[in-house]
């Protein structure tokens, strides 16, 4: 039985509520049956219709596009992908895909863009995808190398390679980051909307990894884009970029969320059931331990990440800090988590078709994307240290 008592935490408003109870009936009928884990696109592009049609996807776009909310309500993203990711992680992946390739045009893009992409997005009739990552720029974006040449006065043409690129392959459209050269480093990128069709765009190939879902390298060889397509100004890129995975970054926590909190269930399950010197499993006070330490760490990711989410949506312009601990903590914590789950069931833990096997595989990769922990401990440290220097500037300038 899933625990929804979190649901009551301060964080929430009914509608809150009204949501992650609906989604999460829906998701425990719906979800299994579209699942083909030896065949992931099929099993993305059925999941993301069956989300659209469920009215689900409207969650990723703004009212005026035929979405939910005004603008991004962060708290019901997160919701969503913990309940999603707790009945199986390509769910929560098509979920979260379809918001994070159109989280630019959300956040800064034209009336004729969103008009043109957000809608078919809401009803799950296009598949969508982020293209920021490359060979030798993944944490680092002002590395990026891919360029974007003016072509005449009304286009540029893209050349470069992107890598690790989610829904690369089946995506209907791809937000593609550029240098575009308006100035050095992070100043001088642009962000454009590419059609999956446009010459000049191919899928160069696909990446297998371990936990299995749409994944691909793309080459941009004089790819011609109109202008039009430009997401925001021009050399905007890196802010249209940051201040899009300021949003979804939280939401990666709670996926995470979602994954622990399976395993947590799982291992409760397993632990009243087997037998173990003629008792049940969980009255050995090592099990005990291991259990108590894990409702721990649930609680205490889902307290950083709601809070990060509770934060965006009070108007925070920005919640860099908030959402790196949230995304750093809570997929670190659902590591461990699923790893004692896994000692819990012992061998009947890693063998294949087991879902606390499945977990570990799914919560690897988490640790990683939209910036891997290290990165986050940087970003929170400089968050921290940028902090105290105004404090410290405000009261030396008090004293005078």
């Amino acid at each position: 039985m899933v625990d929804t008592s979190f649901l009551s935490w301060p964080f929430f408003e009914a509608h809150h509520r009204q949501f992650a109870e609906g989604l999460r009936d829906w998701a425990a009928r719906e979800i299994h049956p579209l699942i083909d884990h030896h065949d992931v696109d099929e099993s993305c592009r059925h999941l993301v219709r069956r989300l659209g049609e469920g009215g689900w996807l409207k969650a990723v776009v703004p009212q005026a596009n035929g979405g939910l909310s005004p603008t991004f309500d962060v708290r019901t993203l997160c919701l969503a992908r913990e309940t999603l990711a707790y009945q199986d992680g390509l769910a929560d992946f098509a979920f979260a895909m379809q918001g994070l390739g159109t989280g630019p045009i959300t956040l800064f893009g034209s009336e004729a863009l969103k008009e043109k992409y957000l809608p078919p997005v809401a009803r799950g009739e296009a598949i969508a995808a982020f293209a920021l990552s490359e060979p030798e720029a993944g944490s680092d974006v002002a590395a990026m190398s891919t360029t974007a040449t003016p072509d005449g006065p009304d286009h540029v043409h893209l050349d470069g390679v992107k890598t690790w690129i989610s829904n690369g392959g089946i995506a209907d459209h791809y937000v593609v980051f550029a240098r575009s050269g308006e100035a050095p480093g992070a100043k001088g990128l642009s962000a454009y909307m590419v059609d999956a069709q446009t010459p000049g765009l191919t899928v160069e190939n696909r990446i297998d990894v371990i936990a299995p879902h749409p994944l691909a390298t793309l080459r941009f060889e004089g790819c011609r884009v109109p202008l039009s397509q430009r997401v925001g100004g021009p050399g905007e890129g890196f802010k249209v970029a940051m201040a899009t995975l300021d949003v979804f970054r939280s939401t990666v926590g709670a996926a995470a969320l979602g994954l622990a909190r399976r395993a947590l269930d799982e291992a409760l399950q397993h632990a009243s059931s087997r037998k173990l010197f003629g008792a049940p499993l969980g009255e050995l006070q090592l099990t005990q331990a291991s259990l108590a330490d894990m409702a721990t760490g649930v609680d205490t990711a889902g307290l950083l990440v709601y809070r990060a989410a509770w934060t965006k949506d009070q108007g925070a312009e920005r919640v860099t800090r908030e959402a790196a601990m949230a995304k750093m903590h809570a997929t670190e914590e659902a590591q461990r988590v699923i790893d004692r789950a896994v000692q819990i069931f012992g061998g009947l833990g890693v063998t294949k078709g087991v879902k606390v096997e499945e977990l570990y595989r799914e919560i690897r990769a988490l640790r990683i994307y939209e910036g891997a922990t290290e990165v986050q401990k940087i970003v929170i440290a400089r968050e921290l240290l940028k902090m105290h220097a105004q404090q410290s500037k405000h009261r030396e300038g008090g004293c005078r």
